[in-house]
């Protein structure tokens, strides 16, 4: 490989990595700190994210196109029921097929608080572009953990972290 070569392939990472960063959020939600707020409304109903305050929640952005977000979900249904209204499980979906989502979410998603931002301008405010990830926010409205990848909900460690919070 020529020397013009090395540098015009150089030239094109560097750019290809500076466009991905430029995508990205430049200031995800960190732990610690306050759970940006955001709004949606699908079939005329309306969510904040901040209206949920006052008790934990469980913050998912998932898809239904993704393999680990359909593993998770029995657990996430499991969980929810299991803690009831200790804890709010609030999953968003990333779908733009609103019929793909409606139909997921009314087969396997009962019980369970969901909204589809096919914008992904939510997941966008926490730098989430890889599903499922997910956050847990107290009850004050900080995020407190990060979780990447499908999540076993019904393990005891996570219920026992959720129940005392």
């Amino acid at each position: 490989m020529t020397r013009i070569s090395r540098f015009v392939l150089i030239a094109f990472a560097l750019l290809a990595i500076i466009a991905a960063g430029a995508c990205r959020n430049s200031q995800p939600a960190q732990i610690g700190s306050e759970a940006p707020d955001f709004t949606l409304t699908n079939n005329g109903h309306t969510v904040s994210l901040s209206q949920l305050r006052g008790k934990p929640v469980v913050l998912v952005f998932w898809a239904t196109w993704c393999p680990p977000c359909i593993e998770e979900t029995p657990a996430l249904v499991a969980m929810q029921k299991q803690l009831g209204d200790k804890v709010t499980v609030f999953a968003v979906s990333a779908d733009v097929d609103d019929a793909a989502y409606q139909k997921f979410v009314a087969r396997n998603m009962p019980g369970v608080l969901t909204a589809r931002d096919g914008q992904n301008h939510s997941n966008g405010l926490y730098g989430t572009y890889a599903f499922p990830e997910s956050f847990i926010i107290d009850r004050q409205g900080i995020i407190r953990r990060k979780l990447i990848g499908a999540v076993d909900w019904t393990s005891p460690e996570v219920l026992d972290y959720l129940s005392k919070m």
